[in-house]
């Protein structure tokens, strides 16, 4: 229980820092998940104070907290450039590589991340690992009808693949793209330009929850405080 408290402390902080980064004006890519909804509250505290901004939302999830919370929101769909993007990820190493796709929003979280003039990762301290993927799965997005080519195909890479199965649900989770998601599971952590590159080339991948070098710093809160991490690219 104190593990989680603590946790939700330092998300809360790293969200309170991330609305620092906005300013009025500003057209904001707005990440998924736990982490980010403390960001969107304190965005939203701040609109009621005055902050003018545009929030574009990554999930369905976010976009009803904005619009709840009183954030002008606009679909991604109908702009192509953003000031400014803020997202959790589910680990992130210090070349602020990330995995995003917990929530299966990453296609979208990947496409926000790409029109922003700065892509901000926040998180607590236990996202930040020495290596992707050696403890958590890589999500990537299928298309239904390619899932039995997909599956055989990711095996051949020696991943370990799970489609995702809803919880509350019958059956898989289906993204907000009306796809499926299947995490690949690997015994030691990949090399993930290469793996990156090979399952996306893969017909029916949508694409992967693997961000490299898209990220330009993240925020990280833990027991000693709040850290800014700059990308260290070359690795």
């Amino acid at each position: 229980m104190k593990v989680a408290s603590d946790n939700a402390s330092f998300k809360k902080m790293v969200g309170t820092a991330a609305a620092d980064l906005v300013k009025s004006g500003m057209v904001v890519g707005i990440g998924t998940g736990s982490t980010v909804a403390f960001f969107i509250e304190e965005l939203g505290r701040r609109v009621k104070d005055g902050l003018s901004i545009c929030g574009v939302p990554t999930s369905y999830q976010s976009k009803l907290m904005c619009t709840q919370l009183g954030i002008p929101v606009q679909e991604p769909s109908l702009i192509d450039k953003l000031d400014l993007a803020i997202d959790g990820a589910d680990e992130i190493d210090y070349s602020l590589n990330a995995i995003k796709g917990g929530g299966a929003a990453h296609t979208i979280e990947k496409i926000i991340a790409a029109m922003a003039d700065e892509f901000v990762l926040i998180g607590d301290h236990s996202k930040l690992v020495e290596r992707l993927a050696s403890s958590f799965p890589v999500p990537i997005e299928v298309i239904p009808a390619a899932l039995g080519l997909v599956m055989k195909r990711v095996k051949e890479t020696g991943a370990d693949p799970q489609l995702r199965v809803a919880v509350k649900k019958d059956g898989p989770v289906v993204t907000d793209n009306g796809n499926f998601v299947v995490d690949l599971y690997f015994s030691d952590a990949p090399d993930i330009h290469k793996i990156n590159h090979t399952l996306i080339s893969i017909p029916g991948v949508v694409e992967t929850g693997l961000f490299i070098g898209m990220a330009q710093k993240a925020l990280i809160a833990g027991p000693e405080g709040l850290k800014a991490l700059t990308a260290e690219r070359g690795s």
